[in-house]
């Protein structure tokens, strides 16, 4: 982190003095505090993905299928919500009672689904279990600068950025076992005995004497500003769901207008949710920011990847599931193996990222809706691997680059700002996630996305290359972005 007192351009941007390693990551020092930092990422992955695969279950038995899709509106909403919090909480009860107070909000909110019998119940359960995975997904980012030394900062990020590769493999894989022995409830149940561990991990290894004190304790939350936030997503999830082009176009722009008027407050306001260099391109933070902003509202073309492959390509569900999670397996492999790395390495895979999630999008727009001239291609089953390999090129883009843009935005930190820092990068990050997975939905529909008559395959066909083509434009202009960034910090 930076040590003087003003904020750094993004000329005196500041690289950790050396690389670590994973076996001083990893190894009897810290290891055990590692996981117990990370763990509870992990559940709100595999979460994630087990939801995803059980809720054609949980609408066949409880009903509300024009809700379906509010399940991940309302979770990512309400987890945006629980990662603003995180400041406040750390300051107020210390990093251990935080923790065990968001396992907590998260187990309940598990057990409100698994007792669920109206889609209403449902969602309020989605809702509550948000906000706990929203803060347990914010505490993995802020508890690295208050536990490890710098030059840890990059292989702790990865690692926390892997547990969503790792969830991938495990959270359809548990959803579908007890989605097809139709007992669905039991996948709610089943999050318990892992976060009964969690919990004992968390009581073990974050006690005061291993996380450093706050220094901006007395910080308040600006719960107006957090509410107005969601509600700008709502209105532009709420577009996919009209059926009037103008009403869409008007719900769009009016959660444009609340995003922007958050923005303006919070850049006048003394306690504020992101950093005000957050805000300003010209500045480490706020470049590096934008930048995760576009790759992560990039990556939110995966939602419809299942539909478009069971639809167009004749997969079979499980088979779309997994081949979907070459994305979220591309993406851990890239933090993992590109943490650590020197400044110039570093710099490199920066630059390198929004090209390869350029070139991985730009092959999807072609081959989901197979606009490529047949001669080019000698089999279906090559079809099949090349959608899978470009999938997989979509995730290493924004995987390997993740770990240095979000360590540059911590060590870009002013004094006192390092908590501030550490929980806007999950803020920014939902607030993106959710932003994306509400403009697919209304490009898709928009593009012929669920027309009837006998035009369902050719509605989809068109949904896949418009998506995925106007998606593409967001890595285009992260290349812009990065190229600026490391080249002022040089």
């Amino acid at each position: 982190m930076t040590t003087s007192s003003s904020a750094p351009s993004i000329a005196t941007a500041s690289e950790p003095a050396s690389v670590a390693s994973w076996g001083d990551l990893l190894g009897r020092r810290h290891g055990w505090c590692a996981v117990a930092l990370t763990g509870g990422v992990a559940l709100h992955a595999i979460n994630v993905h087990i939801v995803t695969t059980i809720l054609p279950s949980v609408v066949g038995d409880i009903g509300g299928l024009a809700y379906y899709a509010w399940n991940v509106t309302l979770f990512v909403v309400t987890s945006i919500i629980g990662s603003t919090l995180t400041g406040k909480l750390l300051s107020r009860l210390g990093a251990r009672s935080a923790y065990l107070l968001s396992l907590a909000v998260f187990g309940a909110g598990a057990m409100l689904c698994a007792g669920a019998t109206s889609m209403g119940w449902m969602l309020a359960g989605r809702a509550v279990q948000g906000i706990g995975g929203g803060l347990l997904a914010s505490l993995g980012y802020a508890l690295i600068p208050l536990v490890f030394e710098q030059r840890l900062w990059s292989r702790a990020i990865a690692l926390v950025s892997g547990m969503w590769g790792i969830s991938t493999l495990l959270g359809p894989a548990v959803g579908g076992l007890f989605a097809a022995g139709g007992h669905w409830r039991l996948a709610f149940f089943a999050l318990l005995p892992l976060l009964l561990l969690q919990a004992a991990l968390v009581v073990g290894q974050l006690g005061p004497r291993r996380v450093r004190a706050q220094s901006d304790v007395h910080q308040a939350m600006p719960l107006g500003r957090i509410l107005l936030l969601a509600l700008s997503v709502l209105l532009v999830a709420l577009a996919a769901q009209t059926e009037q082009t103008w009403a869409a176009a008007a719900c769009v722009l009016g959660g444009a207008v609340l995003g922007l008027w958050v923005a303006r407050i919070d850049l006048r306001s003394r306690i504020s949710l992101l950093p005000r260099d957050g805000y300003r391109l010209s500045r480490v933070m706020g470049c590096a920011f934008a930048c995760i902003s576009l790759l992560v509202l990039a990556s939110c073309v995966e939602i419809f990847v299942p539909y478009f492959l069971q639809t167009l390509h004749g997969f079979a569900p499980l088979g779309a599931g997994y081949a979907t999670a070459a994305m979220a397996g591309g993406w851990s492999v890239g933090s993992l193996a590109g943490s650590g790395r020197s400044a110039s390495a570093a710099a490199r895979m920066i630059r390198l990222g929004p090209w390869l999630m350029l070139l991985g999008l730009v092959a999807l727009a072609l081959l989901l809706p197979s606009l490529l001239p047949t001669r080019l291609l000698a089999s279906a089953a090559l079809v099949d691997v090349l959608m899978v390999l470009a999938l997989a090129v979509t995730g290493l883009g924004i995987g390997i680059g993740w770990p240095h843009l979000v360590a540059r935005a911590m060590q870009a930190a002013r004094p006192g700002e390092e908590n501030l820092t550490s929980a806007a990068i999950t803020t920014v990050q939902l607030y993106a996630m959710a932003i994306g997975a509400a403009l697919a939905g209304l490009i898709a529909n928009q593009a012929g996305l669920g027309l009837s008559g006998g035009q369902e395959e050719e509605g989809a066909r068109q949904a896949a290359w418009v998506l995925f083509a106007a998606f593409a434009l967001a890595p285009a202009m992260a290349t812009v972005l990065t190229r600026r960034l490391v080249a002022h910090g040089e």
